[in-house]
């Protein structure tokens, strides 16, 4: 496996990236900034990651906000 230095997701699991994102913002705040409906209606870690992973958009929103809670 090749070395990804500029790739601040590089080894970063998509259940983490949500779980750590709930643990900042919380599942309402999370919703807000972020408006999709795994997030504002009935929201679970499972059912998050089960839209995020068929969803390519949402997840890229997701990570976007990610880094940048991480790395700004």
């Amino acid at each position: 496996m090749k070395d990804q230095p500029n790739n601040p997701l590089h080894g970063v699991t998509l259940e983490h990236v949500v779980t750590e994102l709930v643990a900042c913002y919380g599942w309402e705040s999370l919703g807000q900034l972020i408006d999709i409906r795994c997030f504002t209606q009935d929201p679970s870690i499972s059912s998050s990651l089960k839209f995020l992973r068929r969803t390519p958009w949402a997840r890229a929103k997701v990570e976007a906000l990610y880094v940048s809670m991480k790395y700004d």
